[in-house]
């Protein structure tokens, strides 16, 4: 079986990642907040804006009508799961740290802010992708990432 990068499975380069992306995200959010309140939306290019967008569900805005008390015990859950699996596998060590500290912003907003700061608005012809933010961003990654690197291991595994 080939070695796995160093960048993937040292818990080293997974805590810097997992900072960057925390502090990244947290930092935007307050900028967001700041400089969008009371603002419709800047344009940025023709097909980005940013616009402050609250979010009480989760993904785009699904299950808002849940209590924030049990989207935040859910996340903790998940949180909790993902670094407990990610010790014993190695390869999806940094994947699981991008999902993680995404999910800690989340948290932290439901916590902090009452909902989560979404800002980041791509659209074309119209048509809107619902607003995001960086841990948004990260948790789709770190998903996709351990979505390649399990397909990876299994073809291996054959």
């Amino acid at each position: 079986m080939p070695k796995v990068p160093e960048c993937f499975s040292s818990v080293k380069w997974t805590v810097i990642w997992s900072l960057f992306i925390l502090f990244s995200d947290q930092i935007s959010k307050q900028l967001a907040e700041t400089y969008l309140r009371g603002r419709r939306s800047l344009e940025i290019l023709p097909f980005f804006d940013l616009m402050l967008v609250r979010n009480f569900g989760v993904s785009f805005g699904a299950f808002n009508t849940v209590p924030p008390i049990i989207l935040t015990l859910l996340s903790v859950a998940i949180v909790i799961y993902l670094v407990i699996w990610a010790r014993s596998n190695v390869s999806c060590r940094l994947p699981s740290g991008f999902v993680v500290s995404g999910a800690i912003g989340n948290i932290l907003d439901r916590v902090f802010r009452g909902s989560v700061i979404d800002f980041l608005d791509f659209h074309v012809c119209g048509y809107h992708w619902p607003a995001f933010n960086i841990a948004d961003s990260f948790i789709v990654i770190g998903a996709m990432l351990l979505f390649f690197v399990s397909y990876k291991n299994n073809l291996q595994l054959k």
